[in-house]
């Protein structure tokens, strides 16, 4: 049996495809964060953006995003290795600290909805959209204790 790509390959090695199946598809990366400008502490929030299908946990205009979305962060190998708020479960985070991927994770487990089925996604878990929110303060009322 072969040794799966994300096993062999560093993330700037990868295809184009190899680093777009790292995407779990969990959604987390496309919720609101807040950030304390004091202390550069992030925090949580249960808003998705407005471009994000909370039932497929996936971007509805994904080749467009960048445009669409300012404060969209387009990942690359480059900035996974910096970027604090990328989910600690996170395939992107994983590989690049060298760590191996979670069974749940659809190049594992060969579903990709198994993400859904363990509980990571935020499948059901998203309160608001943005699009929702009339002002910034909006946001505190959907804070999470935690990483979700």
């Amino acid at each position: 049996m072969e040794t799966p790509f994300w096993k062999t390959k560093t993330l700037e090695q990868m295809s184009p495809a190899e680093w777009e199946s790292l995407c779990d598809g969990c959604g987390k990366c496309c919720l609101s964060k807040l950030e304390d400008e004091d202390t550069g502490e992030i925090y949580w929030t249960s808003v998705g953006c407005r471009l994000f299908d909370a039932q497929t946990c996936r971007c509805s205009d994904y080749a467009n995003r960048l445009a669409r979305v300012p404060d969209c962060v387009g990942l690359t190998p480059q900035n996974v290795r910096t970027i604090s708020w990328l989910p600690s479960t996170c395939a992107y985070r994983l590989v690049a600290e060298g760590r191996d991927l979670y069974w749940w994770h659809r190049l594992v487990s060969g579903s990709a909805e198994t993400v859904h089925e363990a509980g990571i996604s935020m499948r059901g878990r998203v309160k608001a959209s943005e699009t929702d929110l009339a002002e910034p303060e909006d946001y505190f009322d959907y804070m999470l204790d935690d990483e979700p």
